[in-house]
């Protein structure tokens, strides 16, 4: 749609007026941009690279690549339409409480990254909750269980700290 969009500056000035004149659609484009503004593409690859499974690697790959590709396609275009050069550039108080909350967001995503993997590399479950290894707290290992619940815990954090786009 952005392609056909591009190829034609009057279509894209009809978005223009529609988003100064209409208040359905300037709330339209202003949900899709807060939505943007909340993507991270680099924690989107972090997941496809670390969970995806190595005999499906070219498929994750070229999805993640189409997803990437109409993320930047669709961010060009709402800036374009509403004149900004910057994703909630006019909404300074949207766009904090946005940086706040990636910065507390993203590491979830890291460590729901972590346990996942734990999950998925794990083929015993202890009968008991923990066990040490060594005498050496570091190398305590979970159980199965303690794994599973920090995984829902990150899901439900995640969720949470998305709001409206979880």
């Amino acid at each position: 749609m952005s392609s056909e969009l591009n190829s034609d500056p009057q279509q894209i000035e009809l978005l223009r007026v529609l988003h100064q004149r209409w208040p359905f659609f300037r709330m339209l484009i202003s949900k899709v941009e807060m939505t943007l503004s909340k993507v991270d593409l680099e924690v989107a690859r972090y997941y496809v690279d670390t969970l995806g499974s190595k005999e499906n690697k070219d498929s994750f790959n070229d999805i993640f690549e189409v997803i990437s590709k109409e993320y930047k396609l669709t961010k060009s275009l709402i800036l374009e339409i509403t004149g900004k050069n910057k994703l909630l550039e006019s909404d300074r108080d949207l766009k904090s409480s946005v940086s706040l909350r990636n910065k507390t967001i993203i590491p979830l995503g890291f460590l729901q990254v972590s346990l996942l993997r734990r999950l998925r590399d794990q083929t015993r479950q202890p009968p008991i909750s923990e066990f040490i290894i060594d005498k050496d707290e570091s190398r305590r290992a979970y159980s199965r269980s303690e794994l599973l619940r920090g995984a829902l815990l990150t899901i439900n954090g995640i969720a949470a700290g998305m709001r409206n786009t979880g």
